[in-house]
């Protein structure tokens, strides 16, 4: 069973060059503008959701009643942007906070029920003090405001992923590129929304693993998920390295994508060892893959990467030969700057291979 993990951590490790991946985007994009009581029912019967890898609702009742007024006003207000999901359903990628705010003024609440099941009623806040609207709900404002309101427009962006894609990797950077709210999605945040599946709940599976946690240095799990995304990494190259090809980032995506279902031989395989593994390290190595301070994922990926194909190494030879494999020269020309090329990452895993069997 999964461990919950109550709260968060950061994750510290050595940086890594990564070549930035080249990508032609197989989408359509088209505007639309739909009203604000179009826009506010949607929401409500499911059409436009709110996708869970989107931060929570943050904003605080005096911004929404800026906006609302904005609309009163006729002022321009900036676009959002939808991707149309498989469903036909309209994923919200960037303008939560100026959705959700319509969605509470026409619903008459400000936000979701607190623990008590409560709900703040959403009375216009906040404004200057010679504003009309101060202190109005949407029920209370005139009735030719509150038609102006319901037909005021809001300008969306459409973002829809063509099928068969050239490059499944482009809704991934739709997402990278697009979202710009107050704390930007990290590479795995998004992964595990572009290309969800049985894969996302299988990784945070084993990312929970006490020993792992312990290994990678975390009290918490890392709040961007790149202690999931290293297991991500592993699992990528388990059985396969020798096929990987730069860059990791798009690697990793179209490996993602690939293996959605989580289901194939090689798949149980590595949900089997992965633990083992993980225990050979912690009782062998204190504080491990650290050649310097911080943690560098390039030894992680060799010695994991080899203990995992390989279930005959003991904790006892791992705990001998370990030394060695980071005192070889050949090894740490491999382990830093460019971690990510095609060739050093095979160098490494055979350089691992010589010294760990």
């Amino acid at each position: 069973m999964a461990i919950e993990p109550i709260e968060e951590d950061e994750l510290e490790v050595e940086e890594e060059h990564d070549e930035a991946p080249y990508v032609e985007f197989d989408i359509s994009v088209s505007p639309s503008d739909p009203t604000l009581e179009l826009l506010a029912q949607k929401v409500q019967n499911g059409d436009i959701i709110i996708p869970f890898y989107q931060r929570k609702y943050v904003w605080k009742i005096e911004q929404a009643s800026r906006l609302i007024e904005s609309f009163l006003m006729g002022l321009p207000v900036p676009q959002v942007f939808l991707y149309v999901n498989e469903e036909d359903q309209l994923e919200v990628i960037d303008g939560q906070q100026r959705i959700r705010s319509v969605a509470y003024f026409f619903e008459g609440y400000f936000g979701e029920e607190d623990n008590k099941g409560r709900r703040q009623k959403f009375k216009l806040k906040g404004l200057s003090e010679r504003s009309e609207y101060n202190g109005k709900t949407f029920t209370e404002l005139s009735p030719r405001d509150q038609r102006k309101l319901r037909n005021s427009t809001l300008r969306a962006i459409n973002v829809k992923q063509l099928k068969p894609s050239l490059r499944n990797d482009s809704v991934f950077h739709i997402f990278e590129r697009l979202n710009t709210g107050g704390t930007t999605l990290k590479p795995q945040e998004i992964r595990n929304a572009v290309y969800r599946g049985v894969i996302v709940d299988r990784m945070r599976d084993l990312n929970s693993n006490p020993q792992w946690q312990e290994i990678l240095g975390l009290k918490k799990t890392d709040k961007n998920q790149k202690d999931v995304e290293l297991v991500l990494r592993l699992f990528s190259l388990f059985e396969v390295w020798d096929g990987y090809e730069k860059p990791m980032l798009k690697y990793l995506n179209n490996f993602m994508d690939d293996n959605r279902d989580f289901d194939s031989d090689r798949a149980k395989r590595f949900a089997k060892r992965f633990p083992d593994a993980v225990e050979t390290v912690a009782e062998a190595i204190e504080k491990p893959f650290r050649p310097k301070s911080l943690l560098n994922t390039a030894v992680l990926e060799a010695v994991m990467v080899t203990l995992l194909e390989n279930e005959g190494i003991t904790a006892d030879q791992l705990e001998k030969r370990y030394p060695k494999l980071l005192a070889d020269p050949n090894f740490l020309t491999h382990i830093t700057g460019g971690t990510t090329d095609t060739l050093m990452l095979k160098s490494r895993m055979i350089s691992a291979r010589k010294f760990l069997l």
